[in-house]
């Protein structure tokens, strides 16, 4: 049987899901709208995801079995007031809200299902990494079909609650910390001598190997390949080493800690 998914807010995150999920093959399965804030982005947002955009959140929330919250954090609660009348024991609400916790939205709407999500953005081309965790009233089956959909456009795992911050520090703002940096190596090929999209495409294909080495890794340690490269002596040892000097380790510590602990801010 179908289900109708409804997304209430079709914004970038919102849109690569539609997108990664229309295009998958769960799509002959679910019937996808979306509700924008008027009539003339809700016709925009139409033409751009080829599904049906309507401006009305109260009548998107009584169509559909599953309620997709995906407006900006700060919008949650007034969105969640105006559907709330709408909302009957057979549907499913699925968040994916930064920092807007289950036990937040459960004040809200009371004792409904609530699922909440981080996806992030390379869900547009199927290579999307989720998180999900359950509220107290959802069902096994409601973090099943959520997760079903989540990897029709990628991978996902299921984390509590207290580490959902960590999960949009990781893989929500994640994407943007590996463009960044894949940029700043390409530029420093470039301010070397290289073209720059000569260097850029370096970057990125070494990114995408490097990835697929260590998801095919099986139980070898990261700091075995990390060795298997940087050879005592080489020219990659010598990189390794300015990166140890320059503690990347604690850089890169403090990133996810100040995006985990905004993440956390944003439902507040």
């Amino acid at each position: 049987m179908n289900k109708k998914i409804g997304f209430i807010g079709c914004g970038k995150m919102a849109s690569a899901i539609i997108k990664g999920v229309s295009s998958s093959c769960m799509a002959k399965s679910l019937e996808i709208k979306g509700s924008e804030v008027n009539r003339e982005i809700a016709e925009l947002a139409s033409s751009r995801l080829k599904i049906p955009v309507i401006s009305d959140n109260r009548t998107l929330a009584k169509e559909s079995d599953v309620i997709v919250i995906a407006t900006k954090p700060n919008y949650v609660q007034g969105v969640l007031e105006e559907i709330q009348s709408e909302l009957t024991d057979d549907k499913l609400v699925v968040s994916i809200a930064a920092g807007v916790s289950t036990k937040k939205i459960s004040k809200i709407i009371g004792k409904h299902r609530v699922v909440r999500v981080m996806p992030n953005t390379p869900a547009l081309v199927k290579e999307g990494m989720s998180g999900v965790c359950r509220g107290e009233f959802a069902k096994d089956e409601d973090v099943e079909f959520v997760m079903e959909m989540l990897s029709s456009i990628g991978k996902c795992i299921e984390v509590s609650e207290s580490q959902i911050d960590i999960v949009t520090a990781i893989s929500g703002s994640g994407p943007a910390f590996f463009y960044k940096v894949i940029e700043d190596m390409a530029r420093a090929g470039e301010k070397l001598g290289l073209e720059y999209e000569k260097s850029l495409q370096l970057a990125t294909q070494t990114a995408i190997g490097s990835a697929r080495m260590v998801e095919n890794r099986g139980e070898i340690p990261l700091q075995t390949l990390i060795d298997n490269v940087a050879t005592k002596g080489g020219c990659t040892f010598v990189g390794i080493s300015v990166m140890n000097e320059q503690n990347s380790d604690k850089l890169f510590f403090d990133i996810i800690e100040k995006t985990a602990v905004k993440a956390n801010e944003l439902g507040k």
